[in-house]
């Protein structure tokens, strides 16, 4: 399949599972994957797997990030290429599905803002958060960090890297701080980084392996990170 064929598909599915999201009403726990995804890669997929599967999710929602306001603009490529990398990346998961809630929203996009309008409309549905343990540790800087403590359940995946003292240090601080619900989990070492990825495509190397194959024939397909 070429990446054009691909990319339709991948559209079609995400609109499938968005929809029966949508209508099931018996939804109770969803998680959120948020991230720029430049691009998204194996380590993204199996982190939110392993949450779905410890926490039993009933879904996973991947939010490519529109403008964050902790990331260069230099270092991020177009939001449309990201969101379509992720439906393609989620496709062949049942329960994973891509939204472009923060790439339609004007401006900087912060996840207070997002959560919120999760909780609208899935009014019933407990949200978990799933963030990186090392996103954790610097999320002060955070726009109302006390009202997404409020909105969601925070999930933290240990990276390879990050010391655990730190992060549980860290999750202790902000639960009396915040009286915050924050859940910490041990995913896996997989090794790899969108930053690693985008200097191997620089430097001509090979990306494969690292993430989807389709993700991959994107890339190339649109010239990305060159």
């Amino acid at each position: 399949m070429n990446a054009s064929y691909i990319l339709k598909k991948a559209i079609i599915i995400n609109k499938k599972k968005s929809k029966k999201l949508y209508t099931r009403s018996s939804l109770k726990k969803i998680g959120v994957m948020g991230g720029t995804f430049n691009p998204i890669h194996y380590g993204h997929l199996a982190t939110a797997e392993a949450v779905r599967n410890k926490y039993d999710l009933d879904k996973i929602i991947f939010m490519p990030s529109g403008t964050p306001p902790h990331k260069s603009k230099k270092e991020i490529i177009d939001k449309k290429h990201r969101y379509n990398m992720t439906m393609i990346a989620t496709m062949s998961n049942t329960y994973f599905e891509a939204s472009d809630i923060e790439i339609k929203r004007e401006g900087m996009t912060y996840t207070v803002d997002t959560l919120e309008e999760l909780k609208r409309i899935y009014k019933n549905s407990q949200i978990f958060f799933i963030t990186g343990a090392d996103a954790l540790c610097d999320i002060d800087s955070w726009k109302y960090l006390e009202k997404n403590f409020e909105l969601a359940t925070f999930v933290g995946a240990t990276r390879p890297g990050i010391e655990c003292d730190e992060v549980n240090q860290k999750i202790n601080q902000l639960k009396q701080k915040y009286d915050a619900n924050i859940l910490n989990i041990y995913v896996p070492s997989l090794d790899i980084s969108s930053t690693d990825l985008r200097n191997r495509i620089k430097k001509i190397e090979s990306i494969k392996y690292l993430l989807p194959e389709n993700v991959e024939k994107y890339i190339y397909k649109n010239n990305l990170y060159r």
